[in-house]
């Protein structure tokens, strides 16, 4: 699908649209009134017979670099996979309205982790996280083959292609539960996303799915994302956050009361001192806070769900994911290859099949 920009700004300013998100105004409606509250907002609109989503940038010139930021590396996606196969999303097209940078993009449904919410933090079933995971691989593998480091990976920028459901009522529990009819996701926020030759922040990705040498600050790369998607499957097959803290010595705890010791090769080489005390974190077990890490967390394996076979490949997968060295952390295009994928032939991961046929009951 493809917009001309001339036309495409006519379509939006100079005829009637929806706006899906206001339901009292139906066709026609001002664009940008008034103040945008945050960096930027989101509209749902209706041109030339498709849906699209719209996003705004505030006209503030620190958004507007990040934006113009984004937008390089979003045509860099689009160059690289014109059809797109590899679960990135799709920008449409780009344009500046009086200073507001405007992004349109193909219209995705909720993101996983919305889903999550709304059902209660049920898990996903072993089948749809299989799916979901194939997906993700394969599209941050595409971002490593262009040099790109995504850096801000988490179910919420992961986004369902349709989140339409069907209800079931579980007595045992006594409650409604939702179950995803269509597992197709795509990839999405590349605000942040970072070429190899760029400059590299510091400090990336977002606190639940920070990568070791970036809490270390040892510098990173591809491998953040890897560690990221690790924390990404564990969450969707529980249903809560693995490291579900705001503070740097309490997530290094949590990492080695569930993933052994941080390695002595990264505790020498780590300018943060402060939190190791003669080669071993500093951290005292019968604080408050240890209590905590201790009552809240426990080695990875004793999370599992269930004894069945493709429940241990998952968390093999996870654990090599969940590497703390980065040099030794699995590759994505090994991971594609892992045999939890076994169940999954390429036709199947690379469409948006529907796996409510397949939904595991064994949970």
């Amino acid at each position: 699908m493809e917009f001309k920009r001339t036309s495409f700004i006519y379509t939006i300013f100079g005829c009637n649209y929806v706006d899906l998100h206001d339901k009292r105004s139906p066709f026609s409606h001002t664009f940008i009134s008034g103040e945008l509250k945050c960096s930027a907002t989101v509209h749902t609109l209706f041109l030339g017979g498709v849906h699209v989503a719209l996003k705004i940038i505030k006209n503030v010139e620190k958004y507007k670099e990040a934006a113009r930021l984004e937008i390089n590396v979003l045509e860099k996606i689009n160059e690289k996979d014109p059809d797109n196969k590899f679960h990135c999303v799709q920008m449409y097209d780009w344009f500046d309205y009086h200073g507001h940078m405007c992004i349109s993009f193909e219209l995705l449904a909720l993101s996983t982790f919305d889903f999550l919410k709304e059902n209660n933090y049920l898990p996903y079933s072993i089948v749809q996280v299989r799916h979901m995971a194939y997906q993700l691989c394969l599209a941050v593998k595409f971002l490593h083959d262009n040099k790109l480091t995504h850096t801000d990976l988490k179910p919420e920028n992961i986004l369902f292609v349709n989140s339409d459901f069907t209800m079931s009522y579980n007595v045992e529990k006594k409650r409604e539960e939702r179950t995803v009819k269509n597992t197709g996701v795509r990839v999405v926020d590349f605000g942040s996303a970072t070429f190899d030759h760029e400059h590299h922040s510091t400090i990336v990705s977002t606190r639940h799915y920070r990568a070791p040498e970036v809490i270390l600050e040892l510098g990173w790369s591809h491998p953040c994302d890897v560690w990221s998607i690790g924390c990404i499957l564990f969450e969707y097959y529980v249903g809560f956050t693995l490291f579900q803290t705001h503070d740097n010595r309490e997530h290094l705890a949590m990492m080695e009361r569930i993933l052994g010791p941080v390695p002595s090769r990264m505790i020498r080489k780590t300018r943060k001192q402060k939190y190791f005390y003669r080669g071993r974190l500093d951290w005292d077990d019968n604080s408050s806070a240890g209590k905590y890490v201790r009552d809240n967390c426990k080695p990875l394996r004793r999370y599992l769900l269930s004894e069945a076979e493709e429940h241990h490949q998952l968390f093999d997968l996870i654990e090599s994911m969940l590497e703390y060295e980065p040099s030794k952390r699995l590759l994505l295009a090994d991971a594609l290859k892992h045999p939890f994928f076994e169940r999954v032939g390429f036709g199947e991961a690379a469409s948006s099949k529907t796996w409510e046929a397949n939904r595991d009951i064994s949970r």
